[in-house]
């Protein structure tokens, strides 16, 4: 079983990185990305494919605590590290310390300072009883208690913001060490540790790092519930009240969370979830979706799913009459088999895409590791033959990568942002059992790599004109 991320896979995907960027910037000279967008993405990708491989093999060994200690504050040093540098860097380049073209950014801010100055009762109202829909309302409510206490602080929200992606990566650690062994997670927490979005979205004031924290943590628990020898209230309690929390960050989330939870308990082998213990989950699953039933939540789910079909088209003509021409083609048919691997990095300059420039290099990595994530989910099926008891992490992973590609938001990043941890476990899982015959894949893989960036680029330059 492979432990570490081998240093000639590194290397390789790193001169691969290079070299897609010599062909986008000849093929599409008038439009490449600026200069410091390029230095963005050499940065993430060479950290975080020299240190994977780095920490890979010098922590491999090391002694649980000494691991789980160096892991944590290696994760929250980076998350600090980007908190300070991007707060002063969006000043120089938008005047503000929010993103490019920042909208929900700010108006969560405002919001969550407005009503930090008024009665909880007031935020109470206006958020769970005048507003037509319950998400986004959960994140607004926890930034007007974080600024009750640290006030319009930009900085300080978003140092917490650096502690719950910490505490996201711990939760990677435990999840995937109940299901894929040790190793397995210590690849997947290190690589949850460095990976470039995840660690920029700590400088952002959206809700992505509370919201994929409360989702681990959901799954995490959820799957210490089912393992547990023991079955009570305090194992109950954390996953019933973060499932409930998430339909209050995005609806799609509760729904994939909830149908992972039915996969476990439908699927798993009696060898690790008994019985008696599916069939109390099941009564208290079924109390807890009476709860919810017949409020607004329940209006949301059924909204989005009878208006699905409604949303995806109307974006597309949306974007048809903006000139996007290859829109059409974006079905959810099209984008199901590829959001393992979505989306892809944009090395070209189009208008309002800064921020897409900025963690391009990010989105290259999730490319490079798709290989591995093909790899976890064929070893599951057909070597190791122990998919059944990962379905609470592929039963999320494929449910809720299903809702967003038939979805108005399909191949999104910041929308497949919160199946990223589970789809590093499953890499996770590829990786450690990778071995001589099934690495021609990975070679294959690495011609594959360079046709997605130098594709993505015409297919943004063409959809837009601009060819």
């Amino acid at each position: 079983m492979l432990s570490v991320f081998p240093r000639k896979i590194s290397n390789t995907v790193i001169y691969i990185y290079l070299g897609t960027l010599a062909l986008v910037g000849l093929a599409f000279r008038h439009h490449f990305m600026p200069l410091k967008f390029l230095l963005f993405g050499v940065m993430w990708v060479v950290g975080f494919f020299l240190l994977s491989s780095y920490l890979t093999q010098k922590w491999k060994d090391l002694p649980r605590k000494v691991f789980v200690r160096n892991l944590l504050l290696t994760a929250f040093g980076l998350r600090a590290a980007w908190v300070f540098f991007s707060y002063f860097f969006y000043i120089h380049e938008t005047g503000l310390p929010f993103e490019y073209w920042s909208a929900d950014a700010m108006g969560y801010f405002d919001d969550g300072y407005w009503l930090s100055q008024e009665p909880l009762s007031v935020a109470i109202d206006y958020l769970f009883t005048q507003r037509s829909t319950v998400s986004d309302s959960g994140y607004i409510l926890y930034l007007s208690f974080l600024c009750r206490l640290t006030g319009s602080s930009l900085i300080a929200a978003r140092l917490v913001k650096s502690i719950w992606s910490t505490l996201t990566v711990l939760c990677v650690y435990n999840l995937a060490k109940r299901n894929i062994g040790e190793q397995g997670a210590r690849l997947a927490a290190i690589f949850t540790c460095l990976f470039p979005n995840l660690i920029c979205y700590c400088g952002l004031h959206l809700k992505e790092t509370e919201m994929i924290f409360l989702l681990m943590l959901f799954l995490e628990r959820s799957d210490y519930l089912l393992r547990s020898p023991k079955f009570n209230v305090l194992n109950l309690l954390p996953p019933v009240l973060t499932g409930i929390a998430l339909f209050t960050f995005r609806t799609a989330l509760g729904v994939a969370a909830l149908l992972s939870v039915a996969a476990a308990l439908l699927l798993t082998t009696t060898r690790v979830v008994g019985w008696w213990r599916r069939i109390l989950i099941i009564v208290f699953s079924i109390g807890a979706i009476a709860f919810m039933s017949g409020g607004t939540i329940n209006e949301e789910v059924n909204d989005m799913w009878e208006y699905r079909t409604q949303n995806m088209e109307n974006r597309r003509t949306q974007q048809a009459a903006r000139g996007n021409v290859f829109t059409q083609y974006a079905t959810g048919t099209v984008m199901f088999p590829l959001s393992i691997v979505l989306p892809f990095p944009t090395m070209v300059q189009v208008e309002a895409q800064e921020q897409q420039m900025l963690i391009h290099g990010g989105n290259y990595v999730r490319n490079v590791l798709g290989i591995f994530v093909l790899l976890g989910i064929f070893s599951a099926v057909f070597v190791t033959k122990n998919w059944r008891d990962l379905s609470l992490i592929g039963g999320f992973t494929f449910a809720y990568l299903f809702v967003i590609s038939f979805s108005a938001f399909a191949g999104s990043e910041r929308f497949s942002l919160p199946a990223l941890p589970c789809l590093l476990i499953i890499a996770a899982n590829g990786l450690t059992n990778l071995n001589p015959k099934n690495y021609r894949w990975v070679r294959i893989w690495y011609w594959v790599l360079p046709l997605m960036s130098i594709g993505w680029a015409y297919f943004k330059l063409g959809n837009r004109g601009l060819l």
